[in-house]
């Protein structure tokens, strides 16, 4: 039998007469009170509006108010703004940007992202960020003219983005939330580099870019309709890594179990816990093959990442020119979304955003002894907000974390009878009510990005 998922919820209060080294309770009502609040009605909104404009195409008109990349933009800013009038000013509205030129850029063109800044209580400097891109393309990857609807590719991202905001705004958080509208994806990612650049630039420690691209299709080009099934992919080895770092992580392992993995675990336990017949499948590639995302400008920058793409995609309806031809409907246009199965794939994005602003920073300096003794010794730095630390190793082979042991307001575990041979371990922390972090694995290979400092003796 299973032990209890990673991740079970959130509970509304602690008791008082709970004893000190007992664990926290592991359901949590909440997430599921933030699930139901995301509205299919809404994201269809969305995408209506951002298919309007005709193209989004980054090479696109920027200064016509009904069509092209500058009026999308405008627009994405307006709602945000509108948003942050809701919840009182909780949402600082900025638009960074660069001028680029490359390949699918010939000529200087200022790549603008439109990013809405939910700032943490008490950790505002620990950041989750979800994206997806704005922009929309054609057959020719060129063509800024012709209509791009970009109603699946990427509008779901891009409602999703904005449906994240206008549910979590209504709740505050320890760490700080990011939502994130990005240009210039498909000329090269851009969009990508620029938020990833401005993280950089604000100091901040980004736990996770939850990346959403392509998320609301459900019949698949193969003719398979599957509403229960959303892809999550994540880098094996980190692109920071160190020919050091990748000596010691090819003899002890790791290879499985960067950050941006362990992030994918957490989604996927989210799912099994909370959202009824959906599912994660965890793909273990940093993107599709020969494809890439806005994801992976944050993971060149040492930032986790993972990319949330659809069950299975429908490649007549993703960058094509809109057409009929052979008795085949070309094109991205809006009646190919599913906006229940979107708001499904939201609602995972929402209540993993809650979860992890609401836990402590994933622990720092994992650690692990025990060769030629049976027993393995866990060792770990303690990160402020944790109430304890719970410590998790699986099969070398399996998937997914699959025993776990609480270790209370301490540092050290000793696993008896445990052979620290046959297993990987991992350590998560938890808060007073219950949120834990993403596993860390131990050493480099598992480490989180953005150290926070030990706690003060």
């Amino acid at each position: 039998m299973r032990p209890l998922p990673l991740l079970l919820g959130l509970a509304l209060a602690v008791p008082a007469a709970r004893a000190a080294d007992a664990p926290p309770p592991t359901e949590h009502p909440v997430l599921r009170e933030i699930a139901g609040q995301v509205s299919p009605d809404a994201l269809h909104a969305t995408i209506a509006k951002l298919v309007g404009f005709g193209t989004r195409h980054t090479l696109s008109d920027t200064t016509s108010n009904r069509r092209g990349i500058g009026a999308a933009r405008r627009w994405v800013q307006a709602r945000f703004e509108a948003l942050s009038r809701d919840c009182g000013g909780c949402l600082e509205v900025v638009t960074p940007s660069d001028t680029f030129t490359g390949k699918r850029i010939p000529q200087p063109t200022e790549v603008m992202d439109v990013v809405a800044i939910q700032r943490g209580s008490t950790d505002p400097d620990r950041v989750i960020v979800i994206s997806g891109h704005l922009d929309s393309r054609v057959s020719d990857v060129m063509d800024a003219r012709s209509d791009a609807p970009g109603a699946n590719d990427d509008g779901s991202g891009t409602a999703a983005v904005i449906e994240a905001a206008r549910v979590l705004s209504k709740y505050k958080f320890p760490a700080t939330l990011v939502y994130a509208a990005l240009s210039g994806e498909e000329q090269g990612l851009y969009g990508g580099k620029v938020l990833a650049a401005y993280a950089k630039a604000h100091g901040w420690r980004v736990e996770a870019d939850l990346n959403n691209d392509i998320v609301g299709n459900t019949r698949g080009q193969d003719g398979v309709i599957d509403t229960t099934t959303v892809r999550v992919f994540s880098e094996g080895t980190k692109a920071t890594e160190t020919a050091q770092q990748a000596a010691y992580r090819r003899y002890h392992g790791g290879e499985n179990d960067s950050p941006s993995r362990n992030v994918a675990r957490y989604m996927a336990e989210l799912a099994d816990a909370y959202l009824t017949h959906f599912h994660v499948r965890t793909v273990y590639r940093t993107d599709r093959y020969a494809r890439g995302g806005d994801q992976v400008p944050f993971l060149e920058a040492g930032y986790p990442a993972v990319r949330v793409t659809e069950g299975h995609e429908n490649y007549t309806r993703q960058h094509q020119d809109l057409r009929t031809e052979g008795g085949i409907r070309y094109g991205d246009t809006i009646d190919g979304v599913d906006f229940d199965y979107l708001a499904q794939v939201t609602r995972l994005n929402v209540i993993t955003m809650a979860s992890l602003a609401w836990a402590p920073a994933p622990p720092q300096g994992v650690a692990i002894d025990g060769a030629v003794t049976p027993d393995t010794t866990v060792t770990w730095r303690k990160v402020p907000g944790a109430a304890g630390y719970r410590v998790w190793w699986r099969d070398t082979a399996a998937p997914r974390w699959q025993y776990h042991r609480w270790a209370g307001d301490s540092d050290k575990l000793v696993l008896k009878d445990i052979v620290i041979d046959d297993w990987n371990f991992g350590v998560s922390a938890v808060s007073a009510d219950g949120f834990a972090s993403p596993v860390v694995f131990p050493g480099d290979a598992g480490s989180f990005v953005g150290a926070v400092p030990a706690e003060a003796p």
